[in-house]
């Protein structure tokens, strides 16, 4: 049967957890994939396309871990050159086009600047040469497949991106080309499109308790106990551990006990009104004390800074920007302009795992360091058939979906089913997908950028969310235009968006809501806890709550986002929203935010 008409067949029709519950007990699969981020959206996509059929499970919401709380960057990675892994670059690279054709309404090419310091106007003749090389390497290795390559920019011109630097000490920059996503969203459009266009499984807020072993001492399912609903056993034929920094706690329900294959590294980014911090592309920013660097990235009306890349054993489920993480941003980003950042201007922010591969006993790392830990992935099985993916990061998911259903295609004798995901198009890549590019990519030459009015911002915020599903969404309004109203004060979200979120995107929660189906608290974090109690009020009726669950759950959504504010040094009730305030009145130049 050719995988189009196992698809139909299979096919539910609709992004339900309800249906997808019912269909969870009632059906056997041949893939069951524990981890709802971006490494088991894409191994369902990728086995749903081959004409498997593919269940998946997560035990929160979607991208809930790392996949909604990265750099939200597609790059190949230039610093891997100086670790000589020059076929990763190559990897990432190959992807990023992919993504860029797959998915133009999430992915989209951004420029990034990096500033050349120097005394008395030189700048040091062996540090320029290491990045002329790097950059020369990095577009033959596919770096210019997104059609621009590198190049130098005079002093001038970078002050017209950056015009804080510290002009007294900045000589020169290079320029070259990279992209941005909206890794949440990313992750989601995957899910829908193998759901709704390969008929795949998918639930949201369904942790597993435990694995089903067969008589042959195979494991062929999962038990699970789903956020209101009753345990139950999903039978496969085939389990994949997607569980990303969770992977081990997968495969100690396998193998008995914790294998340590995972060494976590948090990054945190904070966001700050574009004004605290002028930038209208990107900047890659050195930091003296460890010799690495952050990223400054436009964002609309803001910008956010980051990332920190430090070695992490506290609790998976609740990583925590601390005062310090805050400090480190702030220092390297004080270091090279004239106009201070301080924990006042911090708007949002965000706190992240990656899931780095432990250095295996007996093989060289560059150091100790979480920065020089491989970015690469692993795909392994157990004596049990349990398949783990780990490792990798966000621009090559799709490179790690098809290495892993490879492995599982080989399990149940099915080598002939190939990959197809190379060019399969996402959920809203359609014609209105592309009418955000000349908002999303800023052009590189001016350091200006088209100011869009009111109205055109929207339709861009809402295309470069949605792309051509956006009819879908506003469909929602047509009897009651006050959706069309802003979700939170100051952004360009719509209450619309959170109904659409609960009715068409799974969205269980305030949570879900305000943090992953729209980016509102890492970009205002005190702005979307005063929001809550709206977004209960839009989503609790379809949600079956009544006026006290929607007060309960508003209220601990926002205590958290006080909470996680104090926790890193900030003022939990000081004046939010104002970025916010100015996209919402200046249009946000970057349409659909990068993530």
């Amino acid at each position: 049967m050719p995988p189009s008409a196992r698809a139909d067949e299979h096919r539910s029709g609709r992004f339900d957890r309800d249906e997808a519950l019912d269909r969870l007990v009632d059906e056997s699969f041949d893939m069951l994939v524990i981890g709802g981020g971006i490494t088991g959206a894409g191994v369902a996509l990728d086995a749903a396309s081959r004409g498997l059929r593919v269940a998946l499970v997560e035990k929160d919401d979607f991208a809930s871990g790392t996949s909604s709380k990265s750099s939200k960057l597609i790059h190949g990675g230039l610093r891997y050159l100086q670790q000589h892994e020059y076929r990763l670059v190559y990897e990432n690279l190959a992807e990023r086009q992919r993504l860029l054709e797959n998915a133009p309404h999430l992915v989209s090419p951004l420029p990034f600047l990096i500033p050349l310091f120097g005394r008395d106007g030189v700048v040091n003749r062996g540090v320029a040469r290491v990045y002329l090389i790097a950059l020369w390497l990095y577009d033959l290795t596919g770096g210019m497949r997104i059609g621009r390559r590198h190049e130098k920019v005079s002093r001038e011109q970078a002050l017209a991106h950056l015009p804080t630097l510290q002009a007294d000490r900045l000589v020169a920059g290079f320029l070259y080309w990279d992209a941005r996503a909206d890794d949440a969203r990313l992750t989601l459009a995957v899910l829908r499109t193998a759901v709704l266009d390969y008929g795949a499984v998918a639930a949201n807020h369904i942790p597993v308790t435990g694995l089903v072993t067969g008589p042959d001492g195979r494991v062929n399912g999962a038990r699970v106990t789903p956020d209101g609903a009753e345990p139950f056993e999903i039978r496969a034929s085939v389990v994949v551990n997607a569980a990303g920094v969770w992977s081990d706690e997968v495969r100690a329900l396998d193998e008995g006990r914790d294998p340590h294959s995972i060494r976590p590294a948090k990054g945190i980014h904070v966001t700050v009104p574009n004004e605290a911090f002028p930038c209208d592309i990107a900047a890659v920013i050195p930091v003296r004390e460890d010799h690495r660097s952050i990223f400054v990235v436009s964002w609309g009306d803001q910008v956010y800074l980051g990332t920190t890349d430090t070695h992490y054993e506290g609790p998976l489920d609740d990583p925590s920007c601390l005062p310090e993480d805050v400090d480190y941003i702030l220092g390297a980003a004080n270091a090279i302009t004239t106009k201070p950042l301080g924990r006042a201007d911090i708007t949002g922010l965000w706190t992240g795992l990656r899931p780095l591969l432990a250095p295996v006993e007996g093989k060289h790392a560059p150091s100790e360091r979480t920065a020089d830990l491989s970015r690469r992935h692993t795909v392994t099985t157990s004596a049990s058939g349990v398949v783990t993916v780990t490792g990798g990061k966000l621009t090559t998911y799709r490179k790690m979906a098809e290495d892993t259903v490879d492995t599982v295609a080989a399990a149940l004798g099915r080598r002939s089913l190939r990959c197809v995901t190379k060019d399969l198009h996402l959920r809203g890549a359609g014609h209105s997908a592309r009418v955000t590019a000349e908002f999303h990519s800023p052009a590189a030459g001016s350091g200006t950028q088209r100011r869009p009015d009111g109205a055109t911002a929207t339709a861009t915020h809402l295309a470069g969310r949605y792309g051509s599903e956006t009819p879908d969404v506003l469909a929602l309004a047509d009897e009651r235009p006050e959706l069309l109203d802003p979700l939170v004060r100051g952004l360009l979200y719509l209450e619309v968006e959170a109904l659409y979120a609960v009715r068409h995107e799974m969205a269980g929660s305030v949570s879900d809501v305000l943090d992953r189906r729209t980016r509102a608290s890492l970009r205002d974090a005190r702005g979307a806890a005063a929001a809550a109690r709206r977004v209960a009020e839009l989503i609790g009726p379809d949600l079956g709550w009544d006026q006290r669950r929607m007060e309960a759950e508003a209220e601990a959504y926002a205590e958290e986002r006080r909470a996680e504010l104090t926790r890193a040094g900030l003022d939990p009730d000081g004046v939010g929203g104002r970025a916010g305030a100015a996209a919402g009145s200046a249009g946000s130049a970057g349409g659909g935010e990068p993530g």
